[in-house]
């Protein structure tokens, strides 16, 4: 029997390859003739470039770039496959959260700029197809900072580059392209839909987490509005309502109107990455979960995601959670042939949590030893 085990994270508790490792050897004491394969899963944000270096090993290019803050130089890698002239990009990485004490937080001043140097690395090399893992970002500055590493100007009414952050677009007035754009092939995955405007937008549910108060907050709205504007007066596109254009500080508007982009779902460019269709194509069973399965899981998570490539596949579905509680009813309608809870004893959260790896491996043996009796096999 061939298997696929693709996890995501559970959250609190275990990081998606953990999980893996952990239902894995469940699976494997139950099944031990069992062919199992390790394929973790996020939805694109922060830690996707080392879950696809896992499944698909490319080039790691360590490159020192410009940090969230003017006076940061982070050095980190993106992933490059020389062989299908693809690169991966994770913007958290040199424009994350985490990359600022709480005190330095301040996304009127933070840059998405290492992003584009990446960018503009990844192309120098001969790369021609780019995905940009937008999330975990400190910035709010509609990804203009990447733009310009990649040539473009932005310029106030005196033809002068504006400064770093998402406080310095309300000064803009014009869009200038680079005389020579490269072509390219964008794809930004995006795990939320919400526009760049409004009170779904980037300013106001994104910003304060980024250590915005109120008034940046309105100062940042102003300032992603006026981009859109000129966007719109510049390159004739509209940008504002766009649906996940307000992920990540606004990055994915930047990569619409400047370069073309595509916005892909997090979890479905992730699965395209690391070959996971042909993966599951060739198993017999794919087996997924997270910490928390219910009826929201199935509803542009990862979960949705796999159950999307399964039933192309032909193949079937198993969950091993930390819990789920979906009915037969809803598991029979989406396709879910096994599910087990590892906290099927309704332990207090705080020990389910610390005895996770425990308990998925137990879930693991348990969900192993009925397929072993459902399918007839030898131990």
């Amino acid at each position: 029997m061939k298997i696929v085990m693709c996890m995501d994270s559970w959250k609190g508790s275990l990081g998606a390859m953990d999980a893996c490792l952990a239902a894995a050897g469940g699976l494997q004491r139950a099944l031990p003739d069992a062919e199992i394969l390790l394929s973790p899963l996020a939805d694109g944000g922060e830690g996707t470039s080392a879950l696809v270096a896992e499944a698909r090993p490319g080039q790691r290019i360590m490159m020192q770039v410009q940090g969230p803050l003017a006076h940061q130089r982070i050095e980190d890698a993106y992933l490059f496959w020389p062989e299908s002239d693809e690169a991966l990009i994770e913007m958290a990485l040199c424009a994350g959260l985490p990359l600022l004490a709480e005190s330095e937080r301040n996304p009127l001043i933070t840059t998405t700029y290492g992003v584009g140097e990446w960018m503009l690395d990844a192309l120098n090399r001969g790369c021609r197809s780019i995905t940009l893992a937008a999330g975990g970002s400190a910035t709010v500055d509609a990804g203009m900072g990447m733009a310009r590493a990649m040539g473009w100007a932005f310029e106030d009414e005196q033809g002068r580059e504006l400064g770093f952050g998402g406080g310095e677009l309300l000064r803009l007035h014009r869009l200038v392209p680079p005389a020579d754009a490269p072509d390219f092939q964008l794809r930004v995955m995006c795990d939320v839909t919400n526009p760049l405007l409004g009170p779904n937008g980037a300013a106001a549910v994104f910003a304060p987490q980024k250590g915005a108060n109120p008034e940046d907050v309105k100062r940042l709205e102003r300032g992603l509005t006026r981009f859109a504007e000129v966007v719109k007066r510049d390159l004739g596109l509209e940008v504002a309502d766009l649906p996940g254009a307000g992920a990540a500080g606004g990055i994915p508007a930047v990569a619409v109107a400047c370069f073309g982009a595509e916005l892909v779902s997090g979890v479905e460019e992730m699965m395209r990455l690391t070959g996971l269709p042909g993966k599951m194509a060739a198993a017999d069973f794919v087996i997924t979960g997270e910490g928390k399965v219910d009826r929201q899981s199935l509803e542009g998570k990862v979960l949705s995601g796999v159950l999307k490539v399964a039933r192309s596949a032909n193949t079937r579905v198993g969950i091993i959670a930390g819990s789920c509680t979906l009915t037969p009813d809803e598991r029979d309608a989406a396709g879910i042939t096994e599910a087990e809870s590892a906290n099927h004893q309704h332990l207090p959260l705080e020990q389910a949590l610390a005895q996770a790896a425990v308990l998925a491996e137990k879930a693991g043996f348990r969900l192993g030893n009925r397929l072993r009796n459902k399918e007839n096999l030898s131990t």
